[in-house]
């Protein structure tokens, strides 16, 4: 499984960052933290991200948005579809 950014995530699900925000309870700019880097995201957020998202959690990478890059242009993630 090839995770997804936050922020692929947010667009593929159709809202701005300040509609994200409102459906996670947050501002916009936390919104847009944790699309560079979410590393240190509350739990009780991660939890939220099936709902608002409509994909699970365990499909986002977790961690800087510029490591998340180099992963992909490295080749680091497997193609496994195991949902």
């Amino acid at each position: 499984m090839i995770p997804m950014s936050m922020e692929a995530a947010r667009v593929n699900a159709g809202y701005t960052q300040e509609q994200a925000g409102e459906l996670f309870g947050v501002h916009q700019q936390t919104v847009a933290k944790w699309e560079i880097d979410n590393s240190k995201m509350p739990y009780n957020m991660i939890q939220k991200i099936p709902e608002v998202y409509k994909v699970p959690a365990k499909r986002i990478f977790f961690g800087n948005k510029n490591e998340f890059i180099r992963y992909l242009h490295e080749g680091k993630f497997s193609d496994d579809s195991d949902e």
